[in-house]
């Protein structure tokens, strides 16, 4: 037996009418029976195509300022009974119910009502109830009839009706009813996520998913689900990866610590930055930020906070880099950029980031607050004799912004408002000292007056043992261990500042 139906009769029921008239001209040229209401009734006559007012059908006016229009057993019936079903069949007959073999229905604008910043009054009527339910129970009933929920499905919906000269098969019903129970649920997340102030429940949808090369390796699949374009406009390059997305988030994030200050430009490679400077120019600060490790910048991220110009083109050129990332580029470094095929060229927009981080964990999920405390002066208690100075206060709190944002166990040093190395991902604060030591020898740079932070208390003072040795003068970092005399002692002993914030920095 053929799983093959005819769309013989349709109701058409849409808030946005773009792409409907093709349609709508191709259902009627087929014969179909349409039925609609309101705006998308007169859209359907303008045409000069016939159409049923829903109203006729029912013998009931639409109310409550068009609140109940499609609510009713002679349009829920038409689409609900199951063809085949004697039962079914008996009670169409008794109450003059017709079939509806194609739903094609849209929903208020909820979520462009919410981000418009509209009333509430106006956000609650935009929250749909006749075109929610009529696709639920279209899709419901997809053994029979076809339901079309989004705009988006119009033209692989006209090609199937064209070819299939008005029919559609079992697949088809059912892969377009999958979509509208997506629309469906994502709909009333929205809604959910809108009103809910007081439970503790954890919903989130995204109707676009962005299939990846692959994932963090080329055995692994990847996706990103989210709204790329409202973040970034691209202007150059192939198509980022798994890896490229995490790295663009972590210079992104980085990056907003630095928002409206000086000249700040960053190098990260593995969600790390390798280089960070902040100078007069975003030139000097480019180049600061790349003598910090020039050779792991090989194939990193790129980030400024300001317009990156010709003559910082030139210089960024010269280094092999994945994706640059600035608020705009004059058009001649454009011009330069552009000279390699693969580069990716993103524009940062000015957009609201996520304020919450979620990972996967065990067979659950985990979500928190995004560490959005940044330290500032008010933040400091000055836990030794020896204070520091202005520009040494200036960069401990360098130092702490780039700590933050560094895997731990991390120490970070900074000199002059430049990333001189750091110890990044250690499973020992002493490794990722010297670690982070050793690295800045290796690019001959003076420790001598550095400023070094934490993201976490010392236990014991050999931390800061270590760091007077190599010249550090000035320390910053949470405080909080039951020894932190210790540590203050040993400063205090060699003239090292030392400065608590109370605020603890992992990054996991």
């Amino acid at each position: 037996m053929s799983d093959l139906k005819s769309a013989r009769s349709a109701l058409i029921s849409v808030f946005d009418k773009n792409g409907l008239e093709p349609v709508v001209r191709k259902l009627n040229e087929l014969g179909t029976t349409i039925y609609s209401t309101g705006g998308t009734e007169k859209f359907i006559r303008d045409l000069g195509i016939e159409v049923v007012p829903v109203e006729d059908l029912t013998s009931y006016p639409s109310i409550l300022s068009g609140r109940v229009k499609t609510l009713h057993p002679k349009v829920f019936g038409g689409i609900l009974n199951r063809r085949g079903n004697e039962t079914d069949a008996a009670e169409l007959e008794k109450y003059d119910i017709p079939q509806i073999d194609l739903v094609i229905v849209d929903l208020y604008p909820f979520e462009k009502t919410v981000a418009s910043g509209a009333s509430q009054e106006d956000i609650i009527e935009k929250i749909d109830i006749g075109g929610i339910s009529l696709i639920r129970a279209a899709a419901k009933n997809f053994q029979d009839v076809l339901c079309v929920s989004s705009v988006k499905d119009y033209p692989e919906f006209l090609k199937l009706i064209s070819e299939g000269n008005g029919t559609t098969s079992l697949n088809d019903r059912k892969r377009f009813a999958a979509r509208a129970f997506n629309v469906s649920s994502h709909y009333d997340t929205a809604i959910f996520s809108y009103l809910n102030e007081e439970e503790t429940v954890y919903k989130v949808s995204h109707s676009k998913g962005m299939e990846l090369r692959y994932g963090e390796n080329p055995h692994q699949k990847g996706h990103f689900f989210g709204e790329f374009s409202e973040i970034f406009d691209k202007l150059h390059g192939k198509e980022l990866s798994y890896n490229n997305l995490l790295d663009v988030d972590a210079a992104v994030n980085l990056m907003e610590e630095f928002r409206n200050e000086a000249p700040t430009f960053a190098i990260l490679k593995h969600n790390n930055a390798c280089g960070l400077a902040q100078r007069n120019t975003i030139l000097e600060a480019y180049k600061d930020a790349l003598a910090g490790d020039p050779v792991s910048a090989f194939g990193g991220i790129l980030i400024g906070n300001s317009e990156i110009d010709q003559a910082t083109a030139d210089e960024i050129h010269q280094l092999f880099c994945e994706v640059v990332i600035a608020p705009s580029y004059s058009e001649e470094a454009l011009e330069i950029l552009k000279g390699k095929k693969n580069r990716v060229l993103l524009i940062q927009k000015e957009a609201k980031l996520p304020k919450n981080q979620i990972r996967t964990c065990l067979n659950g999920i985990l979500v928190q607050d995004k560490d959005q405390k940044t330290d500032t002066r008010e933040d400091l208690t000055f836990a030794t004799h020896t204070k520091p100075g202005e520009e040494e206060l200036s960069d401990l709190l360098f130092a702490s912004k780039i700590c933050k944002h560094t895997k731990s166990n991390t120490i970070v040093l900074v000199k002059n408002h430049q990333l001189l190395a750091s110890g990044t991902g250690q499973t020992s604060r002493v490794d990722a000292l010297r670690h982070s030591i050793e690295k800045a020898k290796a690019f001959d740079f003076d420790l001598f007056g550095a400023a070094m932070a934490s993201d976490a208390f010392f236990p014991f003072p050999d931390c800061v043992e270590i760091a007077g040795n190599a010249g550090i003068k000035t320390v910053i970092q949470p405080g909080g261990s039951i020894k932190d005399q210790l540590s203050i002692d040993y400063c205090n002993q060699n003239n090292i500042a030392m400065v608590t914030t109370g605020t603890r920095h992992f990054k996991h």
